[in-house]
C-alpha cells in the first residue's frame, strides 16, 4: 500500500516577518488540523522547532498525540533562534541564517542541544528531522546519524536555494538538483547519492510539469545563477505537495501521477504557522483559512482511497523490514 506521509514544520508564528520576537498562538489551531487527519485515518509527523517546544499547550498535544499512536513528533531546527545563541550576522532575526552557515562545532552544539531537549519535554526518542530553511550539508546528516536519527526530510528535488541568502556573505542553500526524487538510504560521501547509511532521505514530493521542458531550459541556462527567483519558478514549472491556498488541482494531480507511477509514497508538507489565520503570507484571513480546510478535506478525501496514512518513522521501518526481506529471500534463491 502507498504511503502517505504528512510533515508539518512545527514553528512560531509568521516566520516570514522575520521579527525579533518569536509568538507561539498558531498551536491552538494545531488540533483541528489533527482532527481532519484523523478523520480519513491520516497520521501526522510534526517536526518541532525550539519555540513550539517550549509552548506549554503544544507539548500537552504532543504527548498527548504520541500516548495515543496518532501521529509522531520529530525535529526541526532554526539555527538563528536555537541555543546555544551565539550571532552568526549582525541582526540573525532578519537574515536567519542557515545551520549549515556556522562553524561545525556550533552546528554539534545546537543539533545536540535541541534533540536532548524534544526527548526530555516528549519522553521519546527523536528519529526523524528536517532542516531550517531546507539547508543540509554531508556534516549534518553525520551529526543526525551520530544521535540516532533514521530519518531525514530536507531534500526537496529539483530546486535550487543558492539564490535565497541566510548569512548575506554566505554562499545561500542547498542546491538539490540531480538529487533523488524518491526515498534512498543516504551515502555517508554523499548525501545526492544511494549508499548504506542508517539515514534514510524521504524527499519532499515536488515534481515537474513538463520534465522535457525542464531539461532544455536547465541545458540553456546552465551557469546562470544569478537568475531571479521569480524567473526561474516560471522556467522550471514544479508542483509542490504543499498547499497554497490555489493549487488543489495541481496536489490532487501530484496524487494521480504517483498512482499511475506506483511511487512508494508522497509526502505532504506545511507549517503549523499556516493553519492560523495571519500566522503566514499565505493564509492572512479567516476566510483564507476556511478555504485550505476545504482544500485538504477534498485533497485527504481523494487520499483515503489510495494511500495508508503513516508517519516518518513507520515509512522508516516498513522499508527496513522490506530490505531484509529481500536480503533473506536472496540469502536462499538457489543458485
Amino acid at each position: 500500500m502507498r504511503s502517505f506521509l504528512i510533515t508539518i514544520d512545527t514553528e512560531g508564528d509568521n516566520s516570514w516577518s522575520k521579527r525579533p520576537s518569536v509568538e507561539t498562538r498558531n498551536a491552538s489551531f494545531i488540533p483541528r488540523f489533527q482532527s481532519l487527519c484523523e478523520k480519513f485515518g491520516l497520521k501526522p509527523t510534526y517536526l518541532v522547532n525550539y519555540e513550539m517546544a517550549n509552548d506549554h499547550g503544544f507539548v500537552e498535544f504532543g504527548r498527548d498525540l504520541i500516548a495515543r499512536g496518532a501521529g509522531e513528533i520529530g525535529m526541526h531546527l532554526h539555527a538563528w533562534n536555537s541555543p546555544p545563541i551565539d550571532p552568526l550576522t549582525s541582526n540573525d532575526s532578519w537574515y536567519q541564517p542557515f545551520l549549515i552557515e556556522y562553524p561545525e562545532d556550533e552546528i554539534r552544539k545546537k543539533v545536540e542541544f535541541h534533540t536532548r531537549f524534544l526527548e526530555d519535554v516528549f519522553g521519546v526518542k527523536m528519529l526523524s528531522h528536517r532542516s531550517g530553511r531546507w539547508a543540509l550539508n554531508a556534516f549534518y546528516a553525520d551529526v543526525l546519524r551520530d544521535l540516532g536519527f533514521r530519518v531525514d526530510c530536507s531534500v526537496t528535488p529539483h530546486v535550487d536555494w543558492r539564490p535565497t541568502k541566510g548569512d548575506p556573505d554566505g554562499a545561500g542553500g542547498t542546491d538539490y538538483r540531480g538529487f533523488p526524487e524518491q526515498h534512498y538510504w543516504m551515502s555517508e560521501r554523499n548525501i545526492a547519492l544511494r549508499g548504506g547509511s542508517s539515514l534514510l532521505e524521504i524527499p519532499m514530493t515536488i515534481m515537474n510539469r513538463s520534465p522535457a521542458l525542464l531539461t532544455r531550459a536547465t541545458q540553456a541556462c546552465e551557469g546562470i545563477s544569478d537568475l531571479p527567483d521569480r524567473a526561474r519558478r516560471r522556467i522550471w514549472p514544479l508542483d509542490w505537495l504543499r498547499p497554497s491556498g490555489s493549487n488543489l488541482t495541481s496536489m490532487l494531480r501530484i496524487l494521480d501521477v504517483a498512482i499511475a507511477q506506483d511511487r512508494p509514497y508522497v509526502e505532504f508538507m506545511t507549517h503549523s504557522s499556516e493553519l492560523m489565520p495571519g500566522g503566514s503570507p499565505y493564509f492572512p484571513t479567516i476566510e483564507s483559512v476556511e478555504k485550505l480546510y476545504r482544500d485538504l478535506n477534498e485533497l485527504f478525501s481523494q487520499v483515503a482511497k489510495h494511500f495508508c496514512g503513516s508517519t516518518l518513522i513507520e515509512f522508516h521501518d516498513r522499508e527496513l523490514l522490506s530490505g531484509a526481506q529481500l536480503h533473506r529471500h536472496d540469502q536462499i534463491r538457489p543458485h
